[in-house]
């Protein structure tokens, strides 16, 4: 199996997680949460999220279930043990924050986390999420899972300017079971990343929407 070994992949990698093996998404039992107690890093109030470290506005849909931490914990521990063979070194997470994530069911889910990221050397950013997404790639190939994956685009939302790429999952008879839209950018020294994981359009559009109609601070102009 091939190791991956780029400047900094490993402190990066589990914000992916919550696209890894998703489908298999554990349910854990858990009635109406305190939502500020389900997120690392910001903020829920009249069902809009704040995180001020990212600077990220969004307002959840109606209707949508905040996702505890116990679920995403659990989703990122699968995600954890497949990819943990796959990297040279070993994986920090000291930096890795769980932020807004809400579901309708374990397929049609919204999630996000953030990971402090100071670049070295220009482009080392891109050069990480490039090598993410092949990683990814492999993960699902070494667990025996058909997926294929468009090319990396860009898209600005709010002016910022985000790398958009996502996976379709196949079943045994070869046809999709859940599609994976990731977006991610490098925002106030943070890796962002916001994942949308879907099986129909309708649960996809809604929560691409109230995505889109984030808003995010801008940082302060040097001089």
């Amino acid at each position: 199996m091939k190791h991956y070994n780029p400047t900094k992949p490993i402190a990066m990698t589990l914000k992916h997680s919550c696209i890894l093996l998703l489908f298999s998404f554990v349910i854990l039992a858990c009635k109406n949460p305190d939502p500020n107690k389900q997120i690392d890093e910001g903020k829920i109030e009249n069902n809009i999220y704040v995180s001020q470290e990212v600077g990220w506005r969004m307002e959840i849909p109606e209707g949508w279930d905040i996702v505890t931490l116990e679920e995403t914990n659990a989703s990122n521990e699968v995600g954890f043990d497949v990819i943990e063979d796959m990297v040279d070194g070993e994986i920090d997470l000291s930096e890795f924050k769980n932020l807004l994530s809400f579901k309708k069911n374990q397929f049609n889910l919204f999630s996000s986390s953030s990971e402090r990221f100071i670049e070295t050397y220009e482009n080392e950013w891109e050069e990480n999420n490039i090598a993410l997404k092949e990683l990814i790639s492999d993960a699902y190939t070494g667990q025996g899972i058909k997926s294929t994956s468009t090319d990396i685009t860009t898209e600005t939302i709010d002016g910022i300017k985000f790398s958009v790429y996502e996976f379709s999952i196949y079943g045994p008879d070869n046809n999709i079971i859940l599609n994976q839209l990731a977006y991610s950018a490098l925002i106030n020294g943070y890796d962002f990343a916001a994942n949308i994981n879907y099986n129909n359009e309708d649960d996809k559009n809604e929560m691409l929407n109230a995505f889109k109609n984030s808003t995010f601070k801008k940082p302060k102009s040097k001089g």
